[in-house]
């Protein structure tokens, strides 16, 4: 029984490209859980940043007049309840963020570029007393809420969260019926030496175990090689992301939780190959004797 043993380990390369096929699979699995967990702590990281952030726009084509009013609002604002980090935001800054459009032309005080004031409010009840106080101290001063001027970008990552869901749950589908293919295929391929073993005293589950290990070990190069490709992919794309320096794509990390999960994905993998392997050869065996 040791020699046929031998044999069926040695011999059992049917199942030989599934090493390539789970490879494959895991590199695929690694991108998408991270994209996953990258965007849904993005999700939460505009939630934080954005929460109850709000800014009030002051219009008026004179420019005195626009001073004067943007100080009445930014008074006005900070004896609400509910709201605080009341801060009129300076010319120069607002035309730092324009000059990417206006060149220039943005730092020119003739240009009726809208004053601005910036607060928090702490909830809804505070949103609708800082509508109130402005649409009688100043009518044409408008309020935008940060929060909801992202809030397309908010429900585009929460989709983007969910399909990298979807996407890992159907690899680790394909894999393991990749990995139940490659296991029928083995004991098709062996069925004679395998006869010869029950004739020796051989149980199921030890033929069932031999195949498992052959397989496990096919499963533990793939995820090897999958797994320390994608985790490159992944540090690479996240590098270039940093790079970028938007703030947005700045937010899209893993963390050291993130990381944790993609480290275990590789294990995860062999442990569902070597699990499936296992019941899909005894299931087999069961049929074909």
């Amino acid at each position: 029984m040791s020699a046929a043993s031998t044999r069926v380990l040695e011999t059992a390369r049917t199942g030989r490209g599934m090493v390539w096929v789970i490879a494959v699979m895991l590199f695929l699995t690694v991108l998408a859980t991270a994209g996953g967990i990258g965007t849904a702590r993005a999700t939460g990281a505009i939630g934080v940043q954005l929460g109850g952030r709000a800014t009030v726009q002051v219009a008026a084509a004179d420019p005195a007049r626009r001073e004067r009013d943007v100080g009445e609002a930014a008074a006005v604002l900070a004896g609400i309840a509910g709201v605080s980090q009341v801060r009129v935001v300076p010319r120069a800054e607002i035309a730092r963020l324009l000059s990417p459009w206006l060149g220039g032309d943005a730092a020119d005080v003739d240009l009726p570029i809208p004053a601005m004031v910036d607060l928090t409010v702490a909830d809804k009840a505070s949103v609708t007393r800082v509508r109130r106080a402005l649409a009688a101290a100043l009518p044409g001063a408008r309020l935008d809420l940060h929060s909801a001027a992202l809030a397309p970008v908010r429900r585009f990552l929460t989709v983007m969260s969910v399909l990298g869901l979807a996407l890992v749950a159907m690899m680790v589908a394909a894999t393991a019926f990749v990995v139940v293919l490659a296991a029928r295929a083995g004991l098709e391929a062996h069925r004679g030496t395998i006869e010869v073993m029950h004739m020796l005293g051989a149980t199921d589950v030890q033929v069932a175990r031999l195949f498992q290990r052959r397989l496990s070990l096919d499963a533990a190069l793939g995820a090897a090689v999958g797994g320390v490709a994608g985790l490159v992919a992944v540090a690479l794309l996240g590098a270039q992301a940093s790079a970028l320096g938007s703030e947005l794509l700045g937010a899209v990390t893993l963390g050291g939780l993130g990381w944790g999960v993609l480290l275990l994905l590789p294990f995860a993998f062999v442990a569902l190959a070597a699990g499936v392997a296992r019941r899909a050869v005894v299931r087999s065996l069961g049929q074909m004797l």
